[in-house]
């Protein structure tokens, strides 16, 4: 293998690893929404009961 082989295969795999990264992310954001919509709902659910 030449060195322009390897150099597009290095910057192949670092975008790869970049993207797996990325989307890691995107998961967490999801997550950390639908536990923050739960929570609100919960917390509403708790007034409503304390002001009947």
């Amino acid at each position: 293998m030449t060195g322009t082989h390897l150099t597009r295969i290095s910057i192949v795999l670092a975008a790869l690893l970049a993207l797996s990264a990325c989307g890691n992310t995107i998961r967490g954001i999801g997550r950390d929404t639908a536990n923050a919509v739960d929570a609100t709902q919960d917390a509403g659910r708790s007034v409503e009961r304390a002001a009947n």
